[in-house]
């Protein structure tokens, strides 16, 4: 069994995690509303209208632009060429999450090997070569590049997830992942909106969004230089291993060389961890890990694409420009954020993923009829309410069903069914949306989180040895940090 973390030490690696993970999402969230200009930009540098074959071979990106057309073509309903900037962002979030399925289990694993810390400054290092290049990208080749790199480092939320479970109990698990789902919702509420006003700033003319890229090369150093100063290890094994040698502990608070009876202590301790336990005791599986991920996966294969489309149908059905989807999209990140804070700490996992593939339900529904802002505004609290709720929830699931010193693993596991679910979701929601149409869209998406929902009430159960207990029972909140 692992030492129990003392409150002191818990509040502070808390306190890393909070910050480290707000600085990296905001970082991240920066590229965002970017995304129409800074493509429309490099098509018309690289990709004009007319490609004289005098002037060389095309370039990637019009190539790119090439097959995405002849995609768009194959639908026997016409698609304005407005969308054509549309498909390309798709289809870049598309390899970013792909990327992200493949590395997750691989970070997850070595985290678990080499610990949480060496795993986290590994994975910095490469969002910090990611947005180095995004800052040099003066062709779309050096951003495409800088898009790849991104998606095989990204790390930071799954390793935040392992490191807040290593030192939380079962009571203060769900409050540890609301914590998490906060840091999202902060970071989606301010991110865009300072990204592009920063993108106002012209500072470099072979690169118009140098200055958003700076800043977030700026914080994401800064999160880095903050991991390493301040970030011990949590990995349970890695701590026992230190506290055996007689070096100060991670997470348990202890600073003083260990006596010979605390010594074979320690030893048992450090064999117990080898194997898969939760609270000292061996894991029995109440839910499979391939039952969790892929609920994961199909939940996020259906809302992503929602997600994606979304404002595609505002700008059709309202006329929407990105400043109305922007402030749209702002008061979903305010609701959610609430609901974490207030709502969501207080309901056991299951309870919250219930929750919300429920009122992710109602709202793919009520999309597919609404005609006016008043509807449009209820489901995206709906929305909202999903989002507070439902990965939050799984993560949760997992981290109950995974041995201490298997969880870097079974997150990055649970990560990368949601990434490959992202990845795939906004292409296949899109072309039935152009194909068949809004209704039909939004219909068939309600159906498929229906069958996600018969998934959580039937299929999940609640972990053993956690039935009754709720996240109000945690002392631990926000404002401890």
């Amino acid at each position: 069994m692992a030492a129990p973390v003392d409150p002191a030490t818990r509040k502070k690696v808390l306190r890393v995690v909070f910050i480290s993970l707000l600085l990296d999402l905001v970082s991240f969230t920066f590229i965002l509303p970017l995304f129409p200009s800074l493509l429309s930009y490099y098509r018309d540098l690289e990709a004009p209208t007319q490609f004289s074959s005098t002037n060389g071979s095309p370039s990637i990106l019009a190539r790119i632009l090439t097959y995405l057309n002849a995609y768009k073509a194959s639908f026997a309903r016409p698609i304005d060429s407005r969308y054509d900037i549309v498909l390309l962002g798709g289809a870049l979030g598309s390899l970013f999450s792909i990327l992200q399925a493949l590395a997750s289990p691989i970070i997850g694993t070595m985290s678990d090997r080499y610990g949480r810390r060496t795993a986290l400054l590994t994975s910095m290092a490469g969002n910090i070569l990611s947005v180095l290049l995004w800052v040099c990208a003066t062709d779309f080749r050096t951003f495409l590049l800088s898009r790849i790199v991104g998606g095989l480092s990204e790390g930071n939320v799954q390793l935040a997830i392992a490191i807040a479970t290593d030192i939380s109990d079962e009571k203060q698990r769900s409050s540890t992942m609301a914590l998490v789902g906060i840091c999202f919702s902060i970071s989606f509420t301010f991110g865009p909106a300072l990204g592009a006003w920063l993108s106002t700033i012209n500072s470099v003319k072979a690169n118009p969004f140098a200055t958003a890229a700076g800043f977030s090369l700026f914080l994401i150093v800064t999160e880095t230089i903050y991991l390493y100063l301040c970030l011990p290890e949590t990995l349970p094994s890695k701590v026992a291993s230190a506290k055996l040698n007689g070096a100060p502990a991670a997470t348990n608070g202890l600073t003083k060389p260990t006596t010979r009876s605390a010594t074979n202590a320690i030893q048992a301790e450090l064999v117990s961890s080898e194997t898969p336990h939760v609270g000292g005791k061996t894991v029995r599986r109440t839910n499979s890990h391939f039952l969790l991920n892929f609920t994961h996966l199909a939940f996020i294969l259906f809302f992503s694409g929602m997600e994606f489309s979304l404002p595609f149908m505002t700008y059709d059905l309202f006329g929407y420009t990105s400043a109305k989807n922007g402030r749209l999209l702002g008061y979903m990140g305010l609701v959610a954020s609430l609901l974490q804070g207030g709502v969501t700490r207080r309901l056991s996992p299951l309870l919250s993923v219930r929750v919300g593939v429920v009122s992710c339900l109602l709202a793919l529904l009520l999309l597919a009829r609404i005609n006016t802002i008043g509807g449009l505004y209820a489901a995206t609290t709906l929305l909202a309410v999903t989002t507070a709720t439902v990965v939050t929830g799984l993560n949760a699931l997992s981290s109950f069903e995974a041995g201490e010193n298997e969880r870097g693993g079974k997150l990055g596991n649970l990560r990368s069914w949601g990434q490959l679910g992202r990845g795939v979701g906004p292409l296949l929601f899109t072309s039935v949306y152009w194909w068949a149409g809004r209704e039909v869209a939004y219909t068939i998406g309600g159906m498929g989180v229906l069958a996600v929902s018969m998934i959580a009430f039937f299929g999940l159960k609640t972990p053993l040895g956690t039935e009754g207990k709720r996240v109000k029972d945690v002392k631990l909140d926000a404002g401890e940090l």
